[in-house]
């Protein structure tokens, strides 16, 4: 029932979005303080001696995770919003966990001012990425909403082999 509850609530929102002047990013600004709220606590629930843990040899750190995800925010949300994307001292896997969740926190505050710049008439405006590679504007803020869910997944991962639940998993009680 509680599934069915959220379904319709979103669906009410969605609708309300639908009757916008910018859908798109309305409903990208709509998402960002969900999986804000998720990926940080998240990076929150993970203990700070776990920073280090990797499933394998071949997968990137819990700390590496974070330190990507902050990056990501960053680069992605400044080519979206057309401003210049923060310096913040660079991260390095050994840091400590108050510092990197520090960053991500920070990442995100930014994403949320950079998203409250861009409306649905931009979207097609080139922007340049990864590489010198152009794409729409509207392949950024794709991008970065998939990044989010992505990412989340992720951690969700290195909480569970870590024996812990990630945040969309404990009950609301």
């Amino acid at each position: 029932m509680k599934r069915f509850l959220t379904f319709a609530l979103l669906l009410a929102s969605t609708f309300a979005l639908a009757q916008t002047k910018d859908p798109v990013t309305s409903v990208v600004r709509e998402i960002l303080p969900r999986q804000q709220k998720n990926i940080v606590a998240a990076a929150e629930e993970m203990p700070a001696d776990k920073y280090g843990f990797k499933p394998t040899a071949g997968h990137m750190s819990f700390g590496h995770l974070m330190i990507h995800i902050t990056e990501s925010n960053n680069y992605l949300c400044a080519k979206i919003g057309d401003v210049p994307a923060p310096k913040p001292e660079e991260l390095k896997d050994s840091d400590g966990k108050d510092k990197i969740v520090g960053a991500l926190k920070a990442s995100f505050d930014f994403c949320g001012t950079a998203l409250s710049k861009v409306n649905d008439s931009q979207l097609g405006d080139p922007v340049e990425l990864w590489g010198g590679r152009t794409a729409p504007r509207a392949f950024a803020l794709i991008g970065l909403t998939n990044d989010w869910a992505d990412h989340y997944g992720q951690e969700a991962t290195y909480l569970r082999l870590s024996g812990l639940l990630p945040p969309t998993a404990r009950s609301n009680k």
